[in-house]
């Protein structure tokens, strides 16, 4: 989801950062490289949406640091739902991965490696 965000507001964002990507730290020339305002820390985990939490960033730089942002968001959802008791325990079934003994094709348990 993209919010539109008003030319006033990005270069108040761009010049309170002296032009300087907050990713790799090089200049950004605004009149030949394409760049995007960016948060610092992801908006899916804090709803920080000031200008405080805003930088701008290089295309390249911010497609190459968003991978991590979505690892770190889905890590941190995990967390919060084991905290809230909507985590469901692994499957105590038997042969299933969360007992201690495994069934191998021909029928026999053996008990698995810890």
């Amino acid at each position: 989801m993209t919010r539109r965000m008003s030319p006033t507001r990005r270069l108040a964002i761009y010049t309170a950062h002296q032009g300087r990507c907050h990713i790799c730290g090089e200049r950004i020339d605004g009149a030949r490289e394409r760049w995007e305002v960016e948060h610092i820390v992801p908006y899916a985990l804090t709803r920080d949406d000031t200008d405080a939490n805003l930088a701008p960033a290089h295309v390249s730089c911010h497609a190459t640091k968003t991978p991590g942002d979505v690892a770190q968001i889905a890590k941190a959802k995990r967390v919060q739902a084991k905290h809230v008791g909507a985590w469901r325990p692994r499957s105590k079934l038997p042969g299933s991965r969360g007992t201690p003994f495994r069934r191998k094709i021909n029928g026999t348990t053996e008990r698995r490696e810890p």
